[in-house]
């Protein structure tokens, strides 16, 4: 049972059924994706509390983390972090929240990501990395930046 009853009535305007605060909707979206997609960071942090699962992937194999890359949400990546996400989950296509990032152009979260511990490292099925998939100039700067402090820092180990 939720006690928190602003958390219930969001839940059922959001078109989650019954208490459970993992439950789904459509594309196996659970509240915390929901929350995290519309940036709602005091939400999240409730969701979470409750009981959230920060492991769970929708249909895509996405967590709740891509989803806040989707609209720029940088609180909202502190806050699933913070809660524990998998910073480098891999959706069923083998990518990334920083590879989404990076691919769509979404420089702020590429930088935030890196500050946040997120790896260069990781490869789509196809074999792309975050910097293969750069659309932009900032984008591939910044991510070749992280790439030679990378370097640097496992050379000096």
């Amino acid at each position: 049972m939720i006690q928190d009853t602003a958390l219930a009535a969001w839940l059922r305007q959001e078109g989650f059924t019954g208490d459970d605060i993992n439950g789904r909707v459509a594309n196996e979206m659970t509240p915390l994706m929901s929350a995290a997609l519309k940036g709602d960071c005091a939400i999240a942090r409730k969701i979470v509390a409750a009981g959230g699962d920060v492991a769970l992937r929708n249909a895509d194999g996405n967590n709740a983390l891509w989803l806040a890359c989707v609209d720029y949400q940088l609180d909202m990546i502190d806050v699933l972090i913070e809660a524990g996400i998998d910073i480098d989950n891999r959706n069923d296509n083998g990518a990334t929240a920083l590879m989404f990032a990076a691919s769509s152009g979404r420089t702020e979260v590429v930088a935030h990501l890196l500050t946040r511990g997120a790896d260069l490292a990781p490869e789509t099925l196809d074999g792309f990395s975050a910097m293969d998939m750069a659309a932009n100039i900032k984008c591939l700067e910044i991510l070749r930046a992280a790439h030679r402090k990378n370097r640097v820092e496992r050379a000096s180990a």
